[in-house]
């Protein structure tokens, strides 16, 4: 089921989330895989570069400070018209 995760005031549609408690701290942890296309991926990747994020996730009633502590991409050049590609962002609590 589709969850909007909302970073820094942008909204993502995601295509899984899954969020856990880290072992040794008790910090929250969002993992979340979403799609991105060829015409967001300047504002996408702008906004991951800053790695200073407000998380909110409105339907589970979660607002917190992350950062990004694993990140990748299924493509590497998403600047071709219509490509998309699977982004898996895993944010840890600050």
């Amino acid at each position: 089921m589709s969850e909007q995760v909302i970073i820094n005031g942008y909204t993502i549609e995601t295509e899984s989330l899954n969020e856990r408690k880290a072992p040794e701290t008790n910090q929250l942890i969002l993992e979340l895989q979403f799609k991105v296309k060829h015409e967001d991926y300047h504002e996408v990747t702008t906004l991951l570069y800053k790695n200073d994020f407000t998380v909110e996730v409105p339907t589970r009633g979660i607002k917190c400070n992350a950062n990004i502590s694993n990140y990748s991409t299924s493509v590497t050049n998403l600047y071709e018209k219509d490509s998309v590609g699977t982004f898996k962002l895993e944010l840890i609590e600050k």
